[in-house]
């Protein structure tokens, strides 16, 4: 009997018609291959500033990424990570691997939506959305206190706010109500807001002050709800305010820098090495530094606000460091030219790991809501000697949440019974104490991978959709 060939199938063909045709993205989750990680692996149509989004959603699921592997030649976006929960483990929850599924996968055709609590605010609530405000300027002891001051005095609601202070600059995002009628604040009123505030970032006791450096004191409103405000989160603007101001100009705090390691005098810098390949016309940068929480979303987002574009990338993390390697180009579709260029992302690239650390003293507050609240609680801080290096406020319904990191201005330790002592002065408000220190690193061993693996390993994926026919 004459025997039948049938034609072949490949078991993938209604997967790649959809990745073809749509969605755009595709998704995967696997909680079988690692036994202490979950691996997420996304698919789709490149685009810049993707691989940036990506990232976003899944730091604000509060996931860690401890390795990933990331190629974009070719117009197509090829992502894996392994990530973690807030406990160091697995993702179990069946509720969080659907929530990955919908805000990546763009199951619908939608473009990526990474929201902050503000913008869900914006959202649920529109008729009484709060105004954005954004500040940059020189920083001081006790600015931030006398920003608090200055809205509370203007009759000003802060609803939510967020500063960073690095290398003796300061970046604010904060968004503000009417008093009276927890309102949107109209126009004509927030123009006087804007000048009040303009004055206060302006009236520095330094002698040095300029022209160059008076310009870099701005208050503007931001556009919000509509347009970047509900994919732009706030992390990310305060990387561009900062950014903006040349917070990596001055010179780095080596306290924020160094990395001691356990048992030895050996110290480890962060480091930032950049070199260009000639043979792909590639810029590749090297990152190594202590290990933390949203590195990775840190770095790609200074890539990306550099107009840089990321093709391939590789992070791991080992004993409390991490390694990072990025083969790049610049938007126009060069290399590195000068070196003038390599410095400048040196810089930004170290200023961008640094504005996060804060070492110190953190303290979280909680109190019943009411108007000028931040303002007394930093006025305290302010008159006790210590300074604001940074600041998350919140408030969900009729309690105020806010977290401080503080130092003391006179730079010595902060005395942890001094601190207890200040809860007096702040009345009935909940108060909780943490020591932020730099963590040591359990081995000097760096665990190192190459780009060429990943390439190696997107090779052999692609030869095994193709059968030999003999």
């Amino acid at each position: 009997m004459k025997k039948v060939c049938w034609p072949y199938f490949d078991p993938e063909f209604d997967n790649l018609t959809e990745r073809i045709n749509g969605p755009t993205c595709r998704v995967l989750i696997d909680n079988e291959s690692l036994e202490d990680s979950t691996v997420v692996k996304v698919d789709s149509v490149n685009k810049q500033g993707l691989l940036l989004e990506v990232v976003q959603v899944l730091t604000d699921m509060n996931l860690t990424i401890s390795k990933g592997y990331v190629s974009s030649d070719a117009e197509w976006f090829m992502d894996v990570f392994h990530v973690k929960d807030e406990r160091g483990n697995k993702i179990t929850d069946q509720r969080v691997i659907n929530n990955i599924q919908q805000a990546i996968g763009a199951n619908k055709g939608t473009s990526l939506k990474a929201k902050t609590q503000t913008s869900q605010l914006l959202e649920s609530d529109p008729p009484s959305e709060p105004t954005a405000i954004e500040l940059t300027g020189t920083d001081r002891p006790g600015l931030f206190s006398e920003i608090s001051a200055a809205l509370a005095e203007l009759h000003c609601n802060i609803v939510e706010a967020h500063a960073w202070s690095h290398n003796a600059r300061l970046a604010c995002v904060a968004y503000i109500s009417d008093q009276s009628s927890d309102t949107r604040i109209d126009d004509h009123r927030l123009a006087t807001i804007e000048d009040h505030l303009t004055t206060v970032l302006r009236a520095t006791n330094t002698t040095k002050s300029s022209e160059n450096n008076s310009n870099q004191q701005e208050v503007k409103t931001a556009g919000l709800p509509e347009g970047e405000g509900t994919t732009t989160t706030v992390e990310r603007r305060l990387h561009q305010l900062l950014l903006s101001v040349r917070d990596f100009d001055e010179p780095r705090s080596s306290a924020l820098a160094v990395l001691k390691l356990e048992g030895g005098d050996e110290e480890r810098k962060t480091s930032v090495l950049v070199e260009n390949c000639e043979e792909k016309g590639y810029s590749i940068v090297t990152v190594q530094c202590k290990d933390r929480r949203k590195l990775m979303f840190d770095t790609v987002c200074t890539f990306t606000d550099m107009q840089y574009q990321i093709f391939h990338a590789s992070v791991d993390s080992h004993g409390g460091y991490a390694f990072q390697e990025y083969f790049i180009r610049h938007v126009d579709g060069d290399a590195f030219k000068t070196e003038s260029e390599k410095e400048r992302v040196v810089k930004c690239l170290e200023a961008a790991i640094e504005r996060r650390v804060c070492e110190g003293v953190k303290l979280e507050l909680s109190a019943n809501n009411r108007v000028g609240l931040l303002s007394d609680i930093t006025r305290v801080l302010r008159e006790n000697g210590l300074a604001v290096v940074r600041a998350d406020i919140a408030t969900r319904g009729e309690k105020a949440v806010n977290a401080f990191y503080v130092r003391d201005v006179s730079g010595c330790d902060i005395d942890m019974e001094f601190i207890e002592s200040m809860k007096k002065e702040m009345g009935p408000i909940d108060l909780a104490i943490k020591k932020e220190m730099p963590a040591r690193l359990s081995s000097p061993e760096r665990h190192r991978f190459s780009i060429g693996d990943i390439l190696k390993s997107q090779i052999d994926r692609f030869s095994n959709h193709f059968v030999a026919i003999k």
